[in-house]
């Protein structure tokens, strides 16, 4: 009985060596391995706010989608480099407020953006070890996006900013010049990622941006009076009131409010892929 327990209690400690050697081994592989960062795609949904959903509704999301690169510098701070298309548009159909569903205006468009970006985790995050697989984290940067916001009328399409649907480019205002279709987006968002493996990460991020155009709708100022157009299809379009009846578009009365940005936010789940490397351990 003696000698039986004592093999038992040798075999104990034999089998608890071996755990902790294993243990150890694991957390210098964990230490040795290095997190360089990840690339992936994003697949979603993008909304608008401005001029034509004053009270930022959602209705009617329209499709994201974007990859990225994203570059690790430590545990918690990394930088990403994005390219995003989005899809975004409204009506005042959606809208409760009278005028504007008098006023009847409409748009759509694409959005192809670029953005550089910093992301901020709130815990430390290392996919190659099981214990730092999660973290939520903020984003922000600055981007730049191309847009070219079109209607239909009469099941036809038609691109706005040729039209000048604010009287740009005419000689009865000379100080409203033809909008660019470029501008430049600042993004400010929040998310999640977490490890399913080595390899692989899912995550989900919310990121709104604000923009340096008021004309991502085609709405901004006021109406520029329907005798200026000689276009009939943009006298039109400037002014689709009449489609309710008698038009409200005279010259000088608001069409929209040029004292504030547009903007528009994206919704999207991701699956990056890490890129590791290992640092061997120095001696000690």
């Amino acid at each position: 009985m003696r000698s039986l327990k004592v093999v038992l209690i040798t075999i104990s400690v034999f089998v608890q060596i071996i755990a902790n050697q294993n243990k150890a081994t694991a957390q210098n592989m964990y230490s040795g391995m290095r997190h360089d960062g990840e690339f992936g795609i994003a697949l979603g949904a993008a909304h608008y706010f401005g001029d034509i959903n004053t009270r930022g509704k959602i209705n009617r999301p329209k499709i994201a989608f974007g990859a990225f690169y994203r570059k690790q510098f430590g545990d918690y701070v990394a930088g990403r480099l994005s390219a995003t298309f989005a899809q975004v548009g409204y009506s005042d159909v959606y809208s409760k407020n009278e005028f504007q569903r008098l006023r009847n205006l409409s748009f759509n468009s694409n959005i192809f953006e670029v953005a550089l970006q910093g992301d901020f985790n709130f815990f430390k995050f290392n996919p190659i070890d099981p214990d730092y697989r999660f973290t939520p984290y903020v984003t922000l940067g600055v981007g730049v996006f191309g847009f070219n916001p079109y209607t239909y009328l009469g099941g036809k399409k038609y691109y706005l900013q040729p039209l000048g649907t604010e009287g740009q480019g005419t000689t009865a205002y000379p100080d409203r010049k033809k909008y660019s279709l470029t501008a430049l987006s600042f993004p400010l968002g929040v998310g999640i990622k977490y490890s399913i493996t080595d390899q692989m990460n899912i995550g989900f991020e919310i990121t709104h941006r604000f923009t340096t155009t008021d004309y991502l709708d085609d709405v901004s100022k006021t109406y520029a009076g329907a005798q200026v157009f000689k276009d009939p299809i943009a006298q039109k379009l400037q002014d689709r009131s009449y489609e309710f009846g008698t038009p409200i578009g005279a010259a000088g009365r608001q069409r929209g409010f040029s004292g504030q940005k547009d903007q528009y936010v994206t919704a999207m789940i991701s699956i990056t892929f890490n890129l590791s490397s290992y640092s061997c351990p120095s001696a000690r």
